[in-house]
């Protein structure tokens, strides 16, 4: 089964002789990194959906939940109406 297994990367763990902080100069990370919970190992496609929700759900910033919602439901109305979708089954008469 070595077939299927994706390879490492080799890591070079470097550090300048006069360099004085904390890591590595040279490590290359967003900003936003610490704050992401879905950023890290390698987890499954289902794993990181489920950290992502879980992430909306327990966020405490309900302004930026309430405008993604609105902004999903602007796109899917849009979609609707460009595919042509009859939108008068919604509603009785």
């Amino acid at each position: 089964m070595g077939a299927f297994k994706q390879r490492k990367n080799k890591r070079y763990n470097y550090t300048p002789r006069f360099y004085k902080g904390e890591g590595s100069p040279f490590e290359m990370k967003h900003k936003f990194d610490d704050f992401r919970t879905t950023v890290g190992a390698n987890k499954s496609v289902k794993a990181k959906l489920t950290s992502a929700l879980d992430e909306l759900k327990n966020s405490p910033d309900e302004d930026a939940n309430r405008r993604i919602l609105i902004i999903l439901a602007v796109l899917v109305v849009i979609f609707l109406f460009v595919i042509g979708f009859d939108l008068s089954i919604f509603f009785s008469r």
